[in-house]
């Protein structure tokens, strides 16, 4: 069984303002099921896309399954399936040897930022840039799936 431990944190805008960044990806995902027990999803980058499947969440963990797909069908899922989607341009900076994945979100997500950092275990030690702020693992409003039905600009 894959599994996924990620924590999610809120960074300090005024900061991150300031880094020196790796040029960042368009992501473009939907999703197809949205239910407490699961999601499906269709992401499409720049450079490949994905169908993805992710169970509930216990603490930072939970089941996920991730499947490179070719790009034309997963623009046709998007369009033709999706019940709800956002978009989002996506940083990969590496940081005393984790990777941060930081996403700027778009349209009426914009204003959000939220870093990420996948772990081995839930109480793995890392080091944390000055950038990243308050965590929100536990807070479901800032999950992609939720974010994609209740948007930030109307919290």
């Amino acid at each position: 069984m894959a599994l996924e431990i990620e924590r999610k944190y809120l960074i300090h805008h005024h900061i991150w303002e300031n880094v020196t960044k790796p040029e960042g990806e368009f992501y473009r995902q939907g999703y197809i099921l949205k239910d407490p027990d699961k999601t499906i999803r269709v992401r499409v980058t720049e450079s490949a896309a994905y169908l993805t499947i992710k169970g509930t969440s216990t603490g930072a963990t939970r089941t996920e399954f991730e499947y490179q797909i070719p790009k034309e069908e997963a623009l046709t899922l998007l369009d033709n399936f999706s019940v709800s989607e956002l978009s989002k341009v996506r940083y990969k900076i590496h940081y005393y040897g984790k990777i941060w994945e930081v996403d700027v979100f778009s349209g009426d997500n914009a204003g959000l930022i939220v870093a990420e950092i996948e772990l081995t275990s839930e109480d793995e030690i890392f080091e944390k840039p000055e950038w990243v702020s308050t965590e929100v693992t536990g807070d479901n409003r800032y999950f992609n799936s939720r974010l994609s039905e209740n948007p930030y600009k109307h919290w």
